[in-house]
């Protein structure tokens, strides 16, 4: 009787220890999920920074090197246009960018002198590439009113589309609500400008938003001449349109009180 018990214990000894393995097991938490997770760090103004796996992707770095102190260095860099807060030729020198590549239309390239050459991806309107498995297309950006044509003229610019392990991530560049981006196909997130006088309207950003749907928007580049757009109105205008698609804040312009 006694030895029957005993092995009765045992049994019951190791049933529970199997359960307790089963249970530590379950609770292991995965990274695999985590680790394709598509982190966006607002820098200022149209300069963001995009983080994937082990691939950092910088849009329109400027600012010099003392903006990225914290970051990590780019493996692929996107340049939309010639101005000033989208290409900064002493942000590329200064930056650490000898290993990235750097994709930019035919009017940026004309301003980066011969020892980029090798890193450079030239493309303009309607142009593809592939790097470090995401594609890049290279969207129209300019503007359509008259009084602004001066700014962007069609063709010289481009916004992007990033295909990044199944998502489709948008930056306009400094546009309008052209019939392109109208036209924008299964966008998950997408980055809007609207700043007068150089690119559009809260209400021209929030009707063309409307259109091509994109599941997240991320109004950005909003600081004008003196004024800055109202991000608010541009959130109530695109909900009240559509309470699909969700509008995310995210601070811009960390050091002005706005």
């Amino acid at each position: 009787m006694k030895k029957t018990y005993a092995i009765f214990i045992f049994c019951l000894f190791l049933i529970h220890g199997c359960k307790e393995n089963k249970e530590q097991k379950d609770n292991t938490p995965t990274t695999s999920k985590e680790t394709e997770t598509i982190k966006i760090i607002p820098i200022e103004h149209a300069t963001a920074i995009l983080e994937w796996k082990n691939i950092t992707i910088y849009i329109d770095p400027v600012g010099g090197k003392r903006v990225f102190k914290n970051q990590k260095r780019p493996d692929l860099i996107l340049i939309t246009d010639i101005h000033g807060d989208h290409f900064s030729l002493e942000t590329l020198q200064e930056l650490d960018t000898k290993k990235a590549k750097i994709m930019v239309p035919q009017a940026v390239a004309n301003g980066i002198p011969n020892e980029f050459t090798p890193q450079i991806d030239i493309l303009n309107n309607g142009d593809s590439k592939e790097r470090y498995g995401i594609t890049v297309e290279a969207i129209p950006m300019y503007n359509l009113r008259k009084e602004a044509l001066k700014f962007h003229k069609k063709g010289r610019g481009n916004g992007y589309i990033l295909n990044i392990d199944g998502e489709r991530i948008y930056f306009s560049g400094d546009t309008e609500d052209i019939p392109e981006m109208r036209a924008l196909k299964n966008i998950d997130k997408a980055f809007i400008c609207m700043n007068l006088p150089y690119t559009m309207t809260v209400e021209s950003a929030a009707n063309a938003v409307l259109e091509f749907k994109p599941k997240e928007i991320y109004p950005y580049h909003y600081r004008g001449n003196s004024d800055v757009s109202n991000v608010k109105e541009f959130k109530t205008l695109v909900n009240q349109g559509n309470s699909n698609i969700k509008v995310v804040q995210l601070d811009w312009y960390p050091n002005d009180d706005f």
